[in-house]
């Protein structure tokens, strides 16, 4: 018996729905980061206030949609780690031009942005949000406008996409010797190691282990250890 089209209409309908809630589109931050993002994670903010109809465009997509509890667990932490970037560059251009993101005052406490009508923070996103997530991963995707941060991504984080991408970011700060110096003898590392230490500490591991788990050379016991001066300048 054939299946009644009122039927088939119906199902196409509940399908679209649901579609539709769980997949949110981040196409227009991913265009604006490609325009204004290097390669190597360099933020042309001059090119985002040129650029800012679009920004704003993607900051009330982020407003008016909020995740919601159907969503996958993937793409909820790629709506919060793309909502973290895209409200700092927010913040910066706001006050543009600037040496550091640390010349304006409680950057991460102040609450400047709107999410389903309730007002939040950078330091919201970050601590009562992302953490939460327990993946220490986040560390190295969410950036705080500064040099010695992790690389802004050019691309924009999907449901799809976030899992490897993290792994990537990861990898990619670990080996990199301006943020990170990991020899057989020496090992410096990034202080967002020690402020955030509790978070890398999972399956029964620590920092080190987390960091071996992406470095190319691996931290031994004996290697004498310290970190990093971090460099707050504009990462511009």
């Amino acid at each position: 018996m054939k299946t009644p089209l009122y039927i088939i209409t119906l199902i196409t309908l509940l399908y679209t729905q649901v579609h539709s809630q769980t997949n949110f589109d981040h196409s227009t931050w991913d265009q604006a980061l490609l325009l204004n993002v290097s390669e190597e994670g360099k933020v042309d903010y001059n090119g985002f206030m040129r650029d800012s109809s679009q920004l704003y465009k993607y900051f009330k997509q982020l407003s008016q949609n909020p995740p919601q509890e159907n969503w996958s667990r993937e793409e909820k932490l790629a709506y919060w780690i793309n909502a973290y970037n895209a409200y700092t560059i927010k913040l910066v251009i706001d006050s543009y031009p600037l040496k550091s993101i640390k010349d304006l005052e409680d950057p991460w406490g102040k609450k400047f942005f709107k999410i389903k009508n309730e007002w939040h923070s950078l330091g919201d996103l970050e601590h009562k949000i992302l953490r939460k997530f327990g993946d220490p991963r986040i560390h190295f995707a969410i950036n705080c406008a500064s040099f010695s941060c992790p690389v802004v991504w050019n691309r924009a984080y999907t449901g799809s996409n976030v899992n490897e991408a993290l792994d990537t970011q990861a990898e990619k700060f670990i080996n990199d010797p301006t943020r990170n110096t990991i020899t057989n003898e020496v090992v410096k590392i990034s202080k967002i190691f020690t402020w955030y230490k509790k978070d890398f500490k999972v399956n029964g591991g620590d920092v080190k282990d987390f960091i071996n788990r992406y470095a190319s050379v691996k931290i031994e016991k004996q290697s004498k250890k310290g970190y990093k001066e971090y460099d707050w300048s504009l990462n511009e």
